[in-house]
């Protein structure tokens, strides 16, 4: 969202430090190898790996190290491939906290993780970032202490909750105790503002109304405009009869400012009630004391909540990620790795071997593309096509195969922001993308083609029945739309306008009406997937596409009849408001969401759901999931990896502000674990599966144990909480001999788009395979000459 095109200004609350920088004094380094020793200035000699032990000589709240690279011109010895450690008596290192790669610059570098108490924190070099030599070397390395964020754990369910107060409002506006309980962040506790407002300290008190094991609290602060009440100095204690209170499990000062703030306690307890006290007012205002939502977490059970690992640092911010069929992970930001603005003719992008682990990176700027906020499809062959963005009318295509990225014809109408999804045949159908308040003219739909590699307008689809209605006008309106192509060519746009369309793209097109997604409102910013034939899932949004409250509602959209009005059903709510979430459908048919936030806000880390949640289509609920460490809001990303695990990253790319999160992490859902964290046994697929195969063809499986299902998942391109190409496919397996299976690949290139898919079998426990990746194809839509 370029700030010179756009107009925008990056908030003042991304300029603040999401943790504070801890003191050096008292600390001691030491290192395998060093020239020079010493935390200010350390450059090993010896070959790598190399390592550097900071011992702070007392316990804190860790949650990043800042890397500042030497300052004295010369690049020898800058870090490439890391891994940070922590460890409370520096004999006994667990397993690393954060891996990645740095980028070969002089640039400081902020690696961070989930926090947790240590006393002794160690970074290992293990590359030198430019492959120069054997060396390592800092400038200087800080360490950035307790982000006050709700710390690692599980929500616990809410439902039968009561909140009471020693103050609220209730005679000059709603500010009951139980409103921070409702799931709504747009009502508020509030102590009494009206007549005498009584002094600090004012405390909440939360029944649960049976006992939990408790571990942390979280706070959001209110969101309608006003700093009022947000809570500064607080203390926590629990109960378990109501009347006795014990000593405090958390103490600390939260910051003036509208993030969610949590407080993990010294251990868990088993406890009915849990009292906050506000023992002052975050910014000195009054005596008033406010909360918009207060939950509480309780310890992460891998097999029903998941597991995290480690924060895996990239070099850029992942704004945009494919998944690609040789099991790497494609992931691009703008010109630079930070930041974006103007059209620079050129891309930072990065590549995840997904089986090593190593991250590599490169500059494309033979393309003279700049790939920031563009629309993405995975074409038929498996190649990435990337259309337009800061460089608007430019479009490229990235070819795995080859590892190069070559240049296509120019779209006929420039955009940013536009949404794209593949058709049957194997062409590209492109719509929306407004880009600069004064240049927002009909952004209306045309085509790629494969066979040409040229694009035609379809007269007949203009973008004006899709637009919402945001205050911005076309400049927002058009944003990131969600389609779904299906048979003949035909595509229905589903949002985030409530008004639902369908699109036909041959000759000159046609849009025509489809109804409305039920009661919903207009969902900017919000997501959706295919997670079934047919069947979508929306989820979250906001009636604008910024400075709005989002919705916690999700919807399902069935579309039975090309030509016919799709059904809209209301589905379970999320637990969590969400706007720039992401969502992956998994190969067992639930969908896993996963950032956001409560409050529609670009570049901002307040208002961060860090809860994950699962959907399950059978109940239509949504199942809380193990925190994740980092915000995902704006300009992060969601994919499904080909090992059933699922990648989340990015956020920011706001240049020196501090909501910038050039890393990611690896989800792994609870179909794979036991309660110990153990994997659980999953099965394999052993017998060769074709890496091509033609729609309508029939394929025999064989596995190394009984198999319940199978599932084709299509490889997903995600950015800006869009990921059109994603969509499951279920396959009825036929038992032909012990493990072995008949599977029949759909016929209908409208149900099995054309392009790379990831194949999983999945036990009766749930458990899937490691996915056999093929591309499902047939004659004529392959794409033109790689």
């Amino acid at each position: 969202m370029p700030p010179g095109a756009h107009g925008e200004v990056v908030p003042r609350e991304a300029l603040t430090p999401a943790a504070p920088t801890l003191p050096r004094d008292g600390w001691t380094a030491t290192a395998d190898s060093d020239e020079d020793t010493g935390a200010d200035n350390h450059h090993a000699q010896e070959p790598q790996p190399h390592s550097i032990t900071i011992d702070m000589h007392r316990t804190a709240v860790v949650s990043g190290l800042i890397y500042q690279p030497r300052q004295d011109g010369s690049p020898n010895g800058r870090i490439g491939e890391y891994a940070i450690y922590l460890s409370a008596d520096g004999t006994t290192w667990g397993k690393p906290v954060a891996t990645g790669t740095l980028a070969d610059d002089a640039a400081v570098k902020k690696l961070r993780f989930a926090a947790g108490r240590t006393r002794y924190v160690r970074l290992t070099a293990t590359s030198e970032a430019g492959a120069r030599g054997p060396w390592a070397s800092a400038a200087e390395i800080n360490l950035l202490g307790d982000p006050s964020t709700p710390g690692p754990g599980v929500d616990l369910p809410r439902d039968g909750w009561t909140a009471t107060a020693d103050s609220e409002e209730t005679q000059a506006g709603d500010g009951r105790a139980q409103n921070a309980l409702d799931g709504a962040p747009g009502t508020i506790w509030h102590t009494q503002w009206s007549g005498d407002a009584p002094p600090q300290p004012h405390s909440v008190t939360i029944d649960m109304h049976r006992t939990a094991v408790v571990s942390g609290l979280s706070y959001e602060p209110r969101l309608d405009g006003s700093a009022n009440g947000r809570i500064g100095q607080y203390s926590i204690t629990t109960s378990t009869d109501g009347t006795t209170f014990g000593k405090p499990v958390a103490t600390g000062t939260w910051k003036d400012d509208d993030t969610v703030k949590g407080a993990t306690f010294d251990q868990p307890v088993t406890a009915r009630y849990v009292r906050l006290t506000a023992i002052t007012e975050a910014g000195g205002r009054g005596p008033w004391s406010s909360a918009a939502e207060l939950r509480l977490s309780g310890p992460a059970n891998p097999a029903e909540h998941g597991e995290w690992g480690p924060l895996i640092g990239f070099p850029l911010v992942p704004v945009a990620t494919a998944v690609l069929p040789n099991d790497k992970l494609l992931a691009w930001s703008a010109y630079a790795p930070d930041r974006f603005g103007g059209s620079n003719g050129y891309t930072q992008t990065a590549i995840m071997d997904l089986t090593t682990g190593k991250i590599t990176q490169r500059r494309v700027d033979n393309t003279k593309h700049d790939m920031f906020c563009p629309g993405t499809a995975i074409l038929s062959d498996g190649r990435v096509l990337v259309t337009g963005g800061s460089n608007a009318g430019r479009a490229s295509i990235y070819d795995p195969a080859t590892d190069e990225w070559t240049s296509t014809s120019d779209m006929n109408i420039a955009r940013g922001y536009q949404a794209m999804t593949l058709l049957p045949n194997g062409d590209a159908f492109v719509i929306g993308g407004s880009w600069g308040r004064d240049n927002a003219p009909d952004k209306g739909g045309e085509i790629w083609s494969a066979a040409t590699g040229t694009w035609r307008k379809l007269s007949g689809v203009p973008v004006t029945p899709t637009l919402t209605a945001d205050p911005a006008g076309p400049f927002r309106a058009d944003n990131h739309e969600w389609l779904y192509a299906t048979s003949n060519g035909r595509v229905l746009q589903f949002g985030p306008s409530k008004q639902l369309n369908w699109i036909s793209t041959d000759g000159e097109g046609g849009i025509t009406p489809a109804g409305t997604r039920a009661d919903s409102l207009d969902a900017m910013n919000g997501d959706a997937v295919a997670y079934d034939v047919g069947k979508l899932l929306t989820l979250g949004g906001a009636t604008a596409y910024e400075n709005a409250t989002a919705t916690n509602r999700a919807y399902t959209v069935g579309v039975k009849d090309p030509d016919g009005e799709p059904v809209s059903v209301r589905t379970g709510d999320m637990a969590y408001a969400r706007s720039f979430a992401n969502s992956v459908v998994m190969p067992n048919g639930k969908v896993a969401v996963f950032g956001g936030q409560s409050y529609a806000k670009p570049f901002s880390d307040g208002h961060s759901v860090l809860s994950p949640e699962i959907w399950d289509p059978a109940t239509g609920r949504f199942t809380p999931m193990a925190s994740m460490a980092l915000p995902r809001n704006y300009h992060s990303v969601a994919n499904l990896l080909p090992d059933g695990r699922i990648f989340t990253g990015g956020g920011g790319l706001c240049g020196d502000c501090e909501t910038n999160h050039a890393d990611g992490a690896i989800f792994t859902p609870p179909y794979l674990l036991n309660p110990d964290g153990s994997e659980k046994p999953r099965p394999h697929i052993i017998s060769s599966v074709p890496t091509d195969v033609a729609h309508g063809q029939r394929l025999t499986v064989t596995t190394d144990m009984p198999i319940d299902k199978f599932a084709l998942v299509r490889a997903g391109a995600a950015t800006h909480s869009v990921d059109n190409d994603q969509r499951r496919i279920p396959l009825t397996p036929r038992k032909t001999a012990a493990n072995t299976y008949e599977l029949d690949i759909p016929a209908d290139p409208g149900v099995a788009l054309p392009g790379t898919y990831m194949l999983f079998a999945l036990n009766q426990q749930d458990v899937p395979s490691k996915a056999a990746i093929l591309t499902v194809n047939s004659a004529g839509t392959r794409g033109a000459q790689r």
